[in-house]
């Protein structure tokens, strides 16, 4: 019934959106370019967006000091130019253009970007991705309560000049303040407060396109073009209407009739779309895991999360059920993600594979755990978002425990995105299969996941040995690079081999794009910005 009522909805979306302004779109090259989400964004606040919809909805309507350039490089966004750091590295002194305006005219000034980065570590905030300023000055008194938001290190040296002060130096603020720190409107953000960004009449873009219709429920909405954006003359495309389709299947249907002119395949219709010139696919930054809640007894105990690592076979997982180019995890770095500062080998391949296909080991450390907790069966949750990929994802893992971990009962709880979210980061699981999208190239920003100490480490698995490791790869004033790459190292070797995470594969993207529209690239950091699209 339910797929019958997908189906329903496919068509029914192929046919609304067929309909729409295709007359317009043969006769006009200022049309509007349709595309596809593939989930609902929880948020259009920058300084709490954790969940790749909402970060996709704000790098198309907000632009932070630096942005990316049509190739993917960072180069500058509301600031005048890229800075080189004083004072050891540790001073950033940003001149803020004096045409970088929001969409109601008013200059973006050097107190938005204050505000939204004290709301970001505020602890009030209870922001996901606070801990991407976490070399701020201050960072750690702020985020735990200890010190006002105000002694944070960014200041305001008048309207158009902002200073950032680091504790120590951080090699890659760059990629950082290119794709995930923004401004938030000041006199907006005191109007409203937490309310901030809930629905497109209660934020305001300073980016190419201004968010239109978006309500935080709604499946569908606008991006349309910011008159007052200071680059606004080399936008070509006046809108983007996006549409929510989770389902692959719809996602291919709405593309081959034209309804929309870019989007998102994954599953079988990557594999039969594998020789369509419009068709293009990308290793993506980001890996998929197994998180267990380490504040429950079963889900506490190292063999059992070991036993489930060692029931995933990786290979079968990526190229039988997934068949969307997605690569086998071989630790809990993906491919491409750094490397090494002397001989140039990818951090991933250094490492080597410490995951493996083993059954039976699977079923002797299950029985130990069952023997260790004193049980002999166990239900247990895992908690999934409800899309294609992690249904059939979370169905080949249900699959291989019960036949491998005789007496585990595995349920499978899907839900939108933002739920699952919410509730990984309240602790309300067992289970939580996972992800992680980084915005720079440093194996640390994946490593924190399992930190006892980081803000995104929903497991709570707080071992001390690792946390002494995160605290050495963090601090760059004692460590060289070299020595912070084999720290690194030894930290993903660890919590691969504890299973504080159990990494399953590095997720691919594939997009079809019309051959009509130019301008769109993806890059393993990036999806390709709306502003740079043109109509051929």
């Amino acid at each position: 019934m339910k797929k019958l009522l997908g189906l329903s909805f496919g068509l029914l979306a192929v046919a609304a959106l067929a309909g729409c302004g295709t007359t317009q779109a043969e006769s006009s090259t200022d049309r509007t370019l349709k595309v596809t989400m593939v989930g609902n964004p929880a948020t259009a606040n920058p300084a709490i967006s954790g969940d790749s919809n909402s970060s996709s909805l704000i790098a198309q309507t907000e632009e932070g000091l630096y942005t990316l350039d049509k190739n993917g490089k960072v180069a500058p966004g509301v600031a005048e130019k890229v800075v080189k750091p004083t004072h050891n590295g540790t001073v950033y002194t940003f001149k803020l253009k004096k045409n970088a305006k929001w969409q109601n005219g008013d200059p973006v000034t050097a107190q938005d970007f204050v505000t939204s980065f004290q709301w970001q570590v505020n602890p009030q905030s209870k922001s996901q991705v606070a801990n991407k300023l976490k070399f701020l000055k201050n960072y750690d008194a702020v985020q735990s309560g200890k010190a006002k938001p105000t002694t944070l290190g960014v200041k305001a040296l008048n309207q158009k000049t902002l200073q950032l002060t680091l504790s120590k130096p951080q090699p890659w603020l760059g990629d950082i303040l290119a794709t995930a720190e923004y401004p938030m409107k000041t006199s907006l953000f005191k109007q409203y407060g937490s309310q901030y960004g809930t629905s497109a009449d209660k934020t305001l873009s300073d980016g190419a396109y201004k968010l239109v219709n978006w309500s935080g429920t709604t499946d569908s909405w606008s991006y349309e073009k910011n008159d007052q954006y200071w680059n606004a003359k080399n936008v070509k495309i006046s809108q983007v209407d996006v549409q929510v389709v989770k389902d692959p299947g719809t996602s291919s249907s709405l593309f081959k009739s034209g309804a929309v002119q870019e989007t998102t395949l994954s599953g079988q219709y990557i594999k039969q779309n594998a020789n369509d010139p419009e068709m293009k696919t990308t290793l993506n930054s980001s890996m998929r895991f197994l998180e267990f809640n380490d504040k429950k007894k079963i889900t506490h105990n190292t063999k059992l999360r070991q036993a489930f690592s060692y029931v995933v076979n990786r290979q079968a997982l990526t190229k039988n059920v997934l068949q969307d180019g997605s690569s086998a995890a071989k630790n809990l770095i993906p491919y491409g993600d750094g490397n090494d500062p002397k001989t140039g080998k990818d951090f991933s391949e250094d490492v080597g594979n410490l995951l493996s296909y083993d059954p039976a080991k699977a079923t002797s450390l299950w029985k130990q755990a069952k023997q260790e907790l004193g049980i002999k069966t166990a239900n247990l949750e895992l908690l999934t978002a409800d899309t294609d990929e992690q249904k059939h994802t979370a169905q080949y893992l249900q699959q291989q425990a019960q036949k491998y971990m005789p007496g585990l009962k595995i349920t499978i709880k899907s839900m939108p995105l933002a739920q699952q979210i919410a509730k990984g980061s309240a602790g309300n699981f067992d289970i939580d299969l996972d992800g992680w999208n980084t915005d720079w190239r440093d194996p640390s920003d994946f490593l924190q996941m399992a930190d006892g100490k980081s803000s995104v480490n929903f497991t709570k698995w707080d071992n001390a040995h690792y946390s002494q490791l995160m605290a050495d790869i963090d601090n760059t004033a004692k460590y060289s690079t070299q020595q912070r790459w084999n720290l690194m190292k030894q930290a993903d070797t660890y919590v691969t081999q504890q299973a504080g995470l159990v990494p399953l594969y590095q997720q691919a993207k594939a997009h079809l794009v019309s051959s009509k529209v130019g301008g769109l690239k993806y890059t393993m950091m990036s999806d390709a910005q709306y502003k740079y699209a043109y109509w051929k």
